[in-house]
């Protein structure tokens, strides 16, 4: 199989990107890159795809995966970097494409989908409607097994896999907000999975299910319609979509991607903008806040009790406990004992009640609190 290249001036519509090559019979991977001005680390990322390790630390099969690399919009020499490198290893599955898209689709959300969905094609073309998408960024570099990883976890019957996305070490204060973040988000990973286990997504697990690590199958990927058409934060909307319809999505500290930490992003809302955020809190001493750590252990116990209630729900209502859930999660009780008999997947309940939470009495009883304090409280509550 020849690696392709296209070049389309105008969006593509239903036009096929990558369609000079007819993939693999042996295709069970497609990794899609999409590439806005990335030159400068788009050939350590390409390595990176490139030297893929099985488990027994050997080159892995390379004819199980390609990768789908589309250029849009770039007013540098990303294009040009991803064709030298295509010639220099020409047996390397690399396929490209570069496209000018209009103003109002030249996003993140546009050119995700596009390469979603063109994996999606091949993937089915070449025989396999269990294969596997797989989405990482132009400037992000995949851990040696990531692909390995990845297949690892889908065999055990998940649906999706959520990489662990890693930054390269600072000194600014930035990134000790980046780190309080991060050791936030992983302790209510944690008691997650303490007060509401889930079976296909135990610990050790993390909390991130963002563009530059994020893999699916393609049955999952066209049970929940696509990736959603937004210009931003499309990866966020596609991993709802996922848990609305009760996907099995592994949160795998197997998987890991490292990513570059500028705060000159390519999307208006993103790690970007969360980075600019942090550096405009440190200049004026300002305090990062999060869900005090009650709260969310409040909630997740009740989330575990509403789970059952909704298993059992064919069953005669359990009145006491539905009450009580309805009491310490600040809604009402009949709206809860409709939607639970409404909803054919638990992940869609959940949303609706959280969306009632957040806009309701829940939000105004239970107050933010300093970051560090709601820390040192979640490590209080797993201790004991």
């Amino acid at each position: 199989m020849q690696p392709s290249i296209t070049e389309i001036n105008d969006a593509p519509g239903n036009r096929l990107l990558f369609n000079q090559t007819l993939p693999s019979s042996t295709l069970q991977l497609t990794v899609i890159v999409p590439v806005r001005n990335e030159a400068h680390h788009l050939t350590d990322t390409l390595d990176a795809l490139r030297k893929q390790l099985a488990g027994n630390d050997l080159p892995l099969d390379s004819s199980c995966y390609e990768v789908l690399l589309l250029a849009n919009n770039c007013t540098d020499h990303s294009y040009e970097v991803a064709r030298r490198y295509q010639r220099q290893y020409p047996a390397f599955a690399l396929h490209i494409a570069q496209i000018q898209l209009p103003p109002n689709k030249a996003n993140i959300g546009t050119v995700r989908r596009l390469l979603m969905d063109e994996a999606y094609r091949r993937l089915t073309d070449s025989g396999n409607p269990n294969g596997i998408i797989a989405s990482t960024d132009g400037d992000t570099i995949v851990d040696q097994h990531w692909i390995h990883s990845i297949m690892l976890e889908i065999s055990n019957g998940n649906d999706a896999v959520g990489g662990r996305i890693l930054t390269h070490p600072d000194q600014s204060q930035v990134r000790l907000y980046h780190l309080r973040d991060v050791m936030y988000r992983t302790l209510v990973a944690k008691a997650e999975a303490q007060f509401d286990p889930c079976l296909h997504d135990p610990w050790p697990r993390h909390f991130q299910h963002f563009g530059a690590s994020i893999a699916v199958t393609c049955r999952m990927y066209d049970r929940v319609g696509r990736l959603p058409e937004k210009p931003f934060l499309e990866d966020e909307a596609f991993y709802r979509a996922l848990i609305r319809m009760d996907a099995k999505v592994r949160k795998s500290p197997l998987v890991k991607v490292y990513t570059s930490t500028r705060t000159q992003g390519r999307v208006a809302v993103g790690f970007s903008e969360q980075l600019r955020y942090w550096s405009a809190m440190t200049e004026t001493n300002q305090c990062q806040l999060a869900q005090p750590a009650e709260a969310v252990i409040t909630q997740l116990r009740n989330r575990q009790q509403l789970r059952l209630c909704w298993q059992q729900r064919k069953q005669p209502v359990q009145i006491h406990l539905l009450q009580r859930i309805a009491n310490e999660l600040l809604i009402d009780f009949d709206w809860l004992a409709a939607e639970i008999r409404q909803n054919s997947f638990f992940g869609s309940l959940w949303e609706k009640v959280e969306e009632k939470m957040t806009t309701g009495a829940w939000a105004t009883h239970w107050q933010p609190v300093p970051i560090t304090v709601a820390i040192q409280n979640l490590r209080s509550y797993l201790a004991s």
